[in-house]
C-alpha cells in the first residue's frame, strides 16, 4: 500500500533520502602533540564515535592512532601514535591571559590543511549554560573572536608567545 501519499513507483526516489545504516562516514578534526613519544590532545567529540582514528602530521606522515583517554564532560580526548622525537606544543598558563590579548586558533577546518586565524580574548570565565543541552563540566571558557570552523575542533588556541592556552 501507498502510505506516503505519493504516486506508486517513487519509493526508490524517497528511499535515497532515508538514513543509511552501516555506511562508513569520514570526519575530521584537529589536535596537537603534547609529548615527543606521540601523545596528542583533541576534543572528545572529534573521536567519540570513531571506529578508526588516523593522525596526519604537517610533514604529510600519517599514523593510526589509539584513543587512550576520553572525558565527555570536559570534551577532551587523548590519542597515542607510535612515533618518537616529535615536535611538541608548549603548554601555557591560561590563568595569566587577559581580555584583549591576541590569540591564534590553529586547525584544519573544512578539510583544509593547517589554517591559522587570529583574534582577541573577548571574555574569560564564560559558562555555556543555556547555550547547549550538553552536560559539560567546564564552566570557565575563554571566549575569542578568532574564526573557528568545522574541523578546527581539537586544535590549540595559542597566545602570542606560542603557548597553548586552550583547546
Amino acid at each position: 500500500p501507498n502510505d506516503r501519499n505519493h504516486p506508486p513507483g517513487l519509493e526508490d526516489l524517497f528511499r535515497q533520502f532515508e538514513p543509511q545504516q552501516n555506511v562508513p562516514q569520514e570526519s575530521s578534526g584537529s589536535g596537537f602533540i603534547v609529548s615527543k613519544d606521540g601523545y596528542i590532545l583533541t576534543n572528545n567529540h572529534v573521536v567519540a564515535d570513531a571506529d578508526k582514528v588516523t593522525v596526519g602530521l604537517l610533514d604529510k606522515r600519517r599514523f593510526p592512532a589509539k584513543v587512550v583517554g576520553r572525558d565527555p564532560t570536559t570534551d577532551v580526548a587523548v590519542l597515542k601514535i607510535d612515533a618518537s622525537d616529535l615536535p611538541v606544543a608548549v603548554l601555557g598558563d591560561d590563568s595569566k591571559t587577559r581580555v584583549g590579548q591576541w590569540v591564534v586558533a590553529i586547525g584544519n577546518p573544512l578539510q583544509l590543511d593547517f589554517t591559522v586565524t587570529a583574534g582577541i580574548i573577548s571574555s574569560k570565565g564564560r559558562s555555556l549554560s543555556g547555550l547547549y543541552r550538553r552536560n559539560d563540566a567546564i564552566q570557565d571558557f575563554i571566549q575569542t573572536d578568532a574564526a573557528i570552523n568545522p574541523g578546527n575542533s581539537g586544535g590549540p588556541l595559542v597566545n602570542i608567545r606560542g603557548e597553548v592556552i586552550g583547546i
